[in-house]
């Protein structure tokens, strides 16, 4: 039972976190059309960097998903 609550815990923390986000707009902006592109296709190749940035840009449409639930 004591790993069932540390995981509530953490979830309430990190959806606290996620909120948090989204109220002060915190997030990047998107990526233009051709960044995307460039990176979508930098990320096929195995760039974990375009992958966290595309990751990162897309956070508002997460966040805009989650608050729809």
């Amino acid at each position: 039972m004591p790993g069932l609550f540390a995981a509530i815990a953490l979830f309430i923390k990190q959806l606290s976190l996620l909120v948090s986000y989204v109220k002060n707009n915190a997030f990047p902006q998107p990526l233009h059309e051709e960044d995307e592109l460039k990176h979508l296709q930098l990320m096929a190749e195995g760039n974990q960097v375009s992958r966290n940035l595309l990751i990162e840009h897309n956070l508002r449409l997460v966040a805009h998903i989650v608050k729809t639930l």
